[in-house]
C-alpha cells in the first residue's frame, strides 16, 4: 500500500476506483432524482444548477442515472471476474498440476475458446441467451475463463517442482490438499494482476454490449446504453448525452489498468526497486 500511494497515478487511480465504488453502493441517497423519472417540462436541458450534467431526452437526469449506472457496470465486472476467477483458477490448477492428457484436453478446450475474439464470443452468447444483466455476467465470465486458466497452469507447472512440493507428496498428502493449500497459494499475486486489468476490460464489454442493444436493457440505468441513446442527438447539439457516460466508462477503466500495472510491479520480485 505505501507503494502505491507514493505514485501520483496510482494514488489517482485508488481515489477514482474508491469514488465510483462508493457513489455505487450509496446511490440511492446520492442521486438528486428517480434516475429512472420522466419530466417532460426538463427534456434535454444542458448543463445547469438544477442538473448538473444535463437531462436527456425524456427528461431524466443524467447525474442520477451515472450515478445508478455505475451499480450495473461494477456489479457485471465483480461477478464475472469472480466466476471467472473461480473457474478458470480451479481448472487451471488441476490441469497443471496432473499433466497427461488431462492437461492436454483442458488446453485444447482453451485454445479453442480463444481462438475466438472474446468480444465476439461474448455478443453470440449473449444473443444467444439473451440480453440479461445474468446471462451478460455468464457471457463475459466465459470469455474470461481461458485466460485465468493459462495463468494458473503455468504458475502450477512450476510451482509443482519445487520442493515444498516434493515434501508435501512424500508425507502423503492428497493430491488435492496439495494444489489447494500448498500450491496455489503461491500462484495469487498474477491472478491478482489479471483480475485487476480483467474489471477494465468487462465494464468495457458490458458497455459494448449495452452500445449495440445485446447488453442491458433500457431503461436500465447503464453507461454503454446511454451514450447509445445519446449518439444520435450529438449532431443537434446535445453534448453531455454521451460526453458524461463516456468519461466515466474511460475515468474506470483506466483506474483499473493503472491499478492492475502498479500491483504488477510491486507483486512481482523482479520489478522491485525499479520504481
Amino acid at each position: 500500500m505505501r507503494r502505491m500511494t507514493r505514485d501520483p497515478l496510482s494514488l489517482a487511480a485508488l481515489a477514482a476506483l474508491a469514488l465510483v465504488t462508493l457513489a455505487a453502493l450509496f446511490a440511492p441517497w446520492i442521486a438528486p432524482y428517480d434516475p429512472d423519472a420522466p419530466d417532460a417540462e426538463a427534456t434535454l436541458v444542458s448543463v445547469s444548477r438544477h442538473h448538473w450534467l444535463g437531462t436527456d431526452t425524456y427528461g431524466r437526469d443524467q447525474l442520477s442515472r451515472v450515478i445508478h449506472a455505475a451499480r450495473v457496470d461494477l456489479l457485471v465486472a465483480v461477478g464475472a471476474t469472480v466466476i471467472a476467477l473461480g473457474a478458470g483458477t480451479l481448472i487451471g490448477a488441476f490441469a497443471g498440476y496432473r499433466g497427461g492428457w488431462g492437461d492436454q484436453i483442458v488446453m485444447r478446450a482453451v485454445d479453442a475458446v480463444m481462438a475466438f475474439p472474446a468480444f465476439i464470443l461474448a455478443m453470440g452468447i449473449t444473443a444467444a441467451l439473451g440480453n440479461t444483466i445474468t446471462n451478460v455476467v455468464v457471457a463475459i465470465a466465459i470469455t474470461h475463463v481461458p485466460i485465468y486458466t493459462r495463468v494458473v497452469r503455468g504458475e502450477m507447472l512450476k510451482a509443482r517442482e519445487m520442493e515444498y512440493a516434493e515434501a508435501a507428496r512424500t508425507v502423503g498428502n492428497r493430491a488435492s490438499r496439495i494444489v489447494l493449500r500448498h500450491l496455489l497459494p503461491n500462484c495469487v499475486p498474477p491472478l491478482i494482476v489479471q483480475a485487476t486489468l480483467a474489471m477494465g476490460f468487462a465494464i468495457l464489454t458490458v458497455a459494448a454490449l449495452s452500445f449495440i442493444g445485446l447488453g442491458i436493457v433500457p431503461p436500465q440505468s447503464e453507461w454503454g446504453a446511454m451514450t447509445a441513446e445519446g449518439a444520435a442527438s450529438i449532431v443537434s447539439g446535445e453534448w453531455w448525452l454521451v460526453a458524461f457516460p463516456g468519461v466515466a466508462i474511460m475515468i474506470t477503466v483506466l483506474a483499473f489498468n493503472l491499478v492492475g500495472d502498479t500491483l504488477r510491479d510491486v507483486l512481482d520480485p523482479r520489478m522491485r526497486g525499479v520504481r
